[in-house]
């Protein structure tokens, strides 16, 4: 296999790193307004962000990134640089246009909109979610613009600024809704929630505009093109039709949450939007980074002649991605009230609130492996124009997400936790059909492999659960200690500790990818990074 046509585990390193920082800063952003405004007010923003951030992840970080990466790939591989460059110009016009028509219908008919998701609030509730809903829609434009932004720069083997970019979206964020916030309301009530709004615009905007200095170095000259007959054009929005619904299941599934959320109160939309937010934390450091370098990589091995590298090469992904979730499951699950405590329980946000926040955690690490193998899977089916699998797999995973929020909450009296656990059940059935049908479209994908992955980290992660269930019985005077550093530094060398347990016991039953993720992690690259074996 050409480098080119390999999984760069050095570029995977880069966007851990940039991954955990973006994460980090998030987890700075919601700690610092969950304190301000408290899981009541925080409801009312969640629902009000729910739609343009929805949208987010179905075109720009769903559909229009998976879609326009694999298109550009292929164009560079079969005509070069310069033609893939031309038709950059012609899907940045085409996003900039559609995306003002979709932010301006968004403000238009937001209160039809809210009317759905937030059903069971109260009236003045529901009319200040459609007023900051209709302050964001245009969120929806700029971040579109950084997913092409970012879909060009993977394409051309530019990872880390890409990854970087969301950290500004979260500095933005952070500083615009914290100063318009007070300068609104200083008391952080209702009032304030408006400047959080314009933060997360400004957000928004710094994510998309931070990308361009890299952009203009890797060889891109932006220019309005209207010139939308194109052969490309019409394949990656041939691609987005079916993507639309199938790369974002799970958010969909989040979003049908939402709504029955509403009928508990507003303060389980905040409960699950923090815990969801805790899970994406290491979806996004070890699920996402795997999926952005596999994407490229495959969709070139497709392009060309000899597939016989495309089943085995996705299935280095798979195995990588379970082995780094896996253990994160695992210890999200068992530490879920003290890393919740730890991180929002202050200010506004309450004992009850961590607790209940952290049942919506357990319920959602119960899915944290599916998650992360469907962002691995599913784009993998357009490269190889299977387009429409993933989305008719998704609307059954939908509907089965659907009929079990019914039920957990109306007839089983579960609360938001069956709602969370909801998620974690479609999500898994996603995976599990997926990865059935890539198995007979693309040929081997090393199913014994996998298992034997599956084996032997499931060991080393009950290593790591007993050193977590033993810190939690025997350490619980530091995790629960009234002073912020002495339950952090507890935490911390639990999870420490939980970790040098899980990483030894993978490297005494030689899991190959033990080797590759240490690599990674330690950042020890050689000039030709090692094929994960």
């Amino acid at each position: 296999m050409t480098d080119g046509k390999k999984l760069n585990t050095r570029a995977s390193g880069v966007i851990a790193a940039a991954v955990m920082c973006s994460r980090a800063l998030g987890l700075i952003r919601e700690m610092l307004f969950a304190g301000l405004f408290g899981s009541g007010l925080m409801g009312i923003f969640t629902v009000a962000f729910r739609a343009p951030n929805l949208l987010r992840d179905l075109f720009a970080e769903g559909a229009l990134s998976t879609a326009f990466v694999t298109v550009f790939s292929k164009k560079i591989e079969r005509e070069g640089p310069e033609a893939a460059w031309r038709l950059a110009g012609k899907a940045l016009t085409l996003t900039a246009v559609f995306m003002s028509g979709v932010s301006i219908l968004g403000i238009v008919f937001a209160e039809p909109l809210i009317g759905v998701l937030a059903m069971g609030f109260r009236p003045e509730d529901a009319a200040q979610v459609v007023l900051l809903t209709r302050i964001m829609y245009p969120f929806i434009l700029f971040v579109s613009l950084a997913a092409l932004a970012m879909g060009m720069l993977n394409a051309r083997g530019v990872f880390g600024i890409p990854a970087m970019s969301s950290s500004f979206f979260n500095i933005g964020s952070i500083l615009g809704g914290a100063i318009l916030g007070w300068a609104l309301d200083p008391s952080f009530g209702p009032r304030a929630l408006t400047g959080l709004a314009l933060g997360t615009l400004l957000g928004g905007l710094l994510q998309f505009l931070t990308q361009i200095p890299a952009l203009l170095r890797a060889g891109f000259r932006p220019s309005w093109d209207f010139r939308w007959n194109d052969p490309g054009l019409r394949e990656i929005l041939g691609l987005m039709i079916p993507s639309v619904i199938a790369a974002s299941a799970v958010q969909i599934n989040v979003l049908v949450n939402t709504t029955f959320a509403s009928f508990v109160g507003k303060e389980a939309v905040s409960w699950l939007n923090f815990a969801f937010r805790l899970m994406q934390l290491p979806l996004g450091v070890f699920g996402v980074a795997v999926a952005t370098i596999t994407l490229p990589v495959v969709a070139r091995i497709a392009a060309g002649s000899d597939r016989t590298h495309f089943g085995p090469t996705l299935g280095q992904a798979l195995r990588l991605a379970i082995f780094l979730t896996l253990p994160a499951a695992a210890g999200l699950f068992v530490l879920a009230r003290p890393i919740i405590a730890l991180i929002y329980q202050r200010g506004e946000f309450f004992e009850n609130d961590s607790v209940q926040t952290g049942l919506a955690l357990q319920y959602y690490a119960l899915g944290l492996v599916a998650y992360a193998c469907v962002k691995v899977l599913s784009p993998a089916f357009y490269a190889i124009n299977r387009r429409w699998t993933p989305m008719l797999v998704s609307f059954v995973a939908i509907a089965i997400n659907l009929s079990l929020n019914y039920f957990f909450i109306f007839r089983w009296n579960l609360g938001h936790r069956g709602l969370a656990l909801a998620t974690a059940i479609s999500a898994i059935f996603n995976f599990v059909v997926l990865y059935a049908l890539m198995s007979r479209f693309a040929g081997s994908l090393d199913t014994r492999r996998l298992l034997q992955t599956v084996l032997r980290c499931g060991l080393a992660t009950a290593a790591l659960t007993a050193v977590c269930l033993a810190g939690n019985t025997y350490g619980s005077a530091w995790l629960d200690a009234p002073g912020f550093v002495t339950r952090a530094l507890s935490l911390l060398g639990l999870i420490g500790a939980a970790g040098v347990a899980y990483l030894a016991t993978c490297f005494l039953l030689h899991v190959p990818e033990t080797r590759t993720a240490a690599t990674i992690i330690t950042k020890r690259f050689r000039r030709n990074p090692p094929r994960l074996s």
